[in-house]
């Protein structure tokens, strides 16, 4: 699962006064009555430059280590896989890796001729497999080897991996991406004197990108599919459940893809995808390390230039309506139990939105968060109970969720009970003054401990710009976590977390027939 975390930054100064030390509750008032000197003072390292094709470039000047870290922030994942085309975002993640015209091919013109012929033959076998009558057996055989010997083809001309291993050979680490419901991300380190080197490897990705063994790469997300979600109870019951707590808006989806919707994409949809979000106004670079804007930004700007123009595209106007009973899902098999559920809560952009990290923190954070001392020690009930949210997104309206896993002899409805008891808790008393000061004491350190390096700051930096307008957002982020009252938290628990407004779902244990015990279990 995928629980929030803080995004990361801040400066050497800070790192140093902070290490080795827990902050006291008097130390995070202070901090956070002075936090704009802080924002000034960042102001004056960091530049920022829209380009005329509408790329973003954040360059903060870290000149400590000889060496830079970046992230590349486009705004589209999973929710934005168009209807029908599920797992779109993702794929195109893979092709990311593959190179372009100039990297990853011996031949680029006759591998241009062999992939064309590849998606043709594809497209042939897809009409006739597609057929709801008439389809012809042997003819959908012939189309099948004819689109295999297309694709062994094209595949003359690919140098494996090449652009993965330009990368490290000139010393990346940390490569990789990743493709959340929100938004994708690419990112590595690097020494400072390849900067030019990456600026050429990644401009190039985002505005030269192949569609290279774009089928062989279909069937590696579908064994991830397989893996994550089909050969994993858990994976499937959390499918199940948030299908079933979604009735419109796309979180409710499959976020790596259903698999009849994966096995039918084509380089053609993946192609459309990247022309319509890695458009120049729907991305954001962050670039932290030993940089210097003056020297460094026009070269940066020839580069990122090259990216097609564009605005971002138009924002989802889907929203989820209000939900009015509560909806539960069982799965039973033999397999460990296993209880969560989940209430509707709005986006990152709401005024309550630090009330909700103030909750997740008091019921979860480490052992003695008040679901851990319940159902974990007191009770000795449960392996593991949380609560975190937002989930499974955080760009719109969401989810605050709870958790756990019973011990052997306990079941799911102990869990659900537990739980209720100490959400009924949130709603009728208030948390102590202890509480609400080490939320906002942990809060503010691991804010400030997370933005230590390079790549945390890089991160941050393009997350706050995407969502925001503004990576100075940041820094209010840390007045909002002070301002979060007890008083608060009573009232969003009363608002929230109500019958009407809950998804559950629940692993029940069943033991194998005596049948399956002697074919040694079920299949």
């Amino acid at each position: 699962m995928q629980f929030r975390h803080f995004s990361r930054m801040w400066k050497c100064f800070l790192v140093l006064a902070l290490a080795g030390a827990t902050l006291c509750p008097a130390q995070v008032q202070q901090s956070a009555e002075s936090y704009l000197p802080y924002l000034h003072r960042f102001e004056k390292e960091i530049t920022t430059k829209v380009l005329p094709n509408g790329l973003t470039l954040i360059i903060c000047d870290r000149p400590e280590a000889p060496v830079f870290s970046y992230t590349t922030f486009v705004d589209a994942g999973d929710v934005n896989d168009p209807s029908g085309e599920s797992g779109l975002a993702h794929m195109f993640e893979h092709l990311a890796f593959k190179g372009t015209t100039q990297i990853g091919t011996t031949n680029w013109p006759a591998e241009k001729i062999a992939l064309a012929k590849v998606e043709a033959a594809e497209n042939a076998y897809e009409a006739e497999y597609l057929k709801p009558v008439g389809r012809n057996p042997q003819k959908l055989a012939d189309l099948q080897k004819a689109f295999l010997a297309a694709q062994a083809e094209a595949e003359k001309y690919v140098i494996p991996n090449q652009f993965t291993e330009v990368a490290e050979e000139n010393g990346a680490t940390g490569l990789n991406a990743e493709t959340s419901l929100d938004d994708t991300q690419y990112f590595w380190s690097m020494p400072e004197n390849r900067l030019q080197l990456w600026a050429w490897l990644e401009s190039g990705r985002l505005a030269d990108v192949v569609p290279r063994e774009f089928y062989k790469e279909r069937n590696v997300v579908l064994e991830e599919r397989r893996m994550r979600t089909d050969s994993d109870p858990i994976g499937r019951l959390v499918e199940q459940f948030l299908a079933t707590a979604y009735v419109a808006h796309p979180y409710g989806r499959s976020a790596i893809g259903w698999p009849s919707e994966v096995s039918q994409l084509t380089a053609t949809e993946a192609m459309a995808f990247h022309r319509k979000y890695y458009a120049g106004g729907n991305v954001v670079v962050a670039v932290v390390g030993d940089v210097n804007p003056q020297t460094d930004l026009p070269m940066l700007e020839r580069y990122f230039s090259k990216v097609p123009a564009g605005p971002k595209p138009e924002d989802m106007t889907t929203v989820e309506p209000k939900q009015f009973a509560e909806k539960k899902v069982f799965i039973r098999e033999n397999t460990q139990p296993f209880y969560i559920e989940g209430y509707h809560r709005p986006s990152y952009r709401d005024p309550d939105d630090a009330v909700y990290d103030a909750i997740s923190d008091i019921m979860s954070n480490g052992r003695v968060s008040r679901l851990y001392r319940s159902l974990v020690e007191k009770q000795q009930i449960a392996a593991e109970a949380q609560g975190f949210s937002p989930f499974p997104g955080e760009k719109y309206p969401s989810l605050f969720a709870f958790y756990a896993v019973p011990l052997p002899g306990h079941t799911p409805e102990e869990m659900r009970i537990a739980i209720h008891k100490e959400i009924e808790k949130l709603k009728t008393t208030d948390v102590t003054d202890a509480e609400l000061e080490m939320y906002k004491t942990r809060a503010r350190a691991d804010l400030l401990r997370g933005l230590a390096d390079n790549q945390g700051l890089a991160s941050a930096l393009a997350e706050y710009q995407t969502r925001y307008g503004d990576w100075r957002q940041l820094f209010l982020q840390l007045d909002r976590v002070d301002k979060v009252t007890k008083a608060d938290i009573r009232r969003v628990a009363n608002q929230v977390f109500v019958a009407s407004n809950r998804t559950s779902a629940e692993i029940d244990t069943i033991q194998p027939s005596t049948s399956e015990k002697k074919d040694g279990g079920a299949q």
